[in-house]
């Protein structure tokens, strides 16, 4: 009986607007995680590398050269792969002799779903992100799959709201 009747229907919410964790960044993760990078030099040994790993309770660090410029990755895996090829020899090892000289990097606009792929097939745990030339943090697998649930229990919060209107 109304008669300003409006002639279409307005949203202001769609499935589009409210789900979008696909789109998540690398700069977003690291703006909640921080940009903390703890490194070793390659000329240091594997026992401050161990040390550094032990009392960090992390499981890589960032290898830098001299200049501060990214030249490799040393993980647990590397670590434990150097001690079963030379047992009881393994700690006095220059960090450069055992470290992963080709590194897999990411930049902050990386979409989380991209690096979380490129991790699992390279069978990787550890990204080091790279803007320009300067590395600007650490993601882990952990740290994207953990991002991405929290963003997936929002979509599902968010959907049922949706729904429920």
């Amino acid at each position: 009986m109304r008669k300003d009747k409006t002639k279409g229907r307005t949203h202001s919410q769609s499935v589009a607007t409210n789900v979008q964790t696909e789109h998540s960044t690398v700069a977003q993760l690291l703006k909640g995680k921080g940009q903390d990078v703890f490194a070793v030099s390659p000329h240091d040994t594997l026992e401050t590398a161990v040390r550094e790993l032990r009392d960090k309770r992390i499981g890589a660090l960032i290898v830098k050269d001299d200049s501060g410029a990214l030249c490799g990755i040393l993980s647990e895996r590397d670590i434990v792969q150097n001690l079963a090829a030379t047992p009881g020899q393994t700690l006095q090892n220059a960090v450069q002799d055992v470290m992963t000289t080709k590194v897999e990097t990411c930049g902050p606009a990386e979409t989380l779903v991209s690096v979380l792929h490129r991790m699992t097939e390279g069978r990787f745990r550890h990204m080091p992100v790279v803007d320009g030339g300067a590395l600007q943090g650490m993601v882990t697998i952990g740290d994207v799959v953990s991002f991405r649930l929290v963003e997936l229990e929002h979509a599902s919060v968010r959907l049922k709201q949706l729904l429920v209107g």
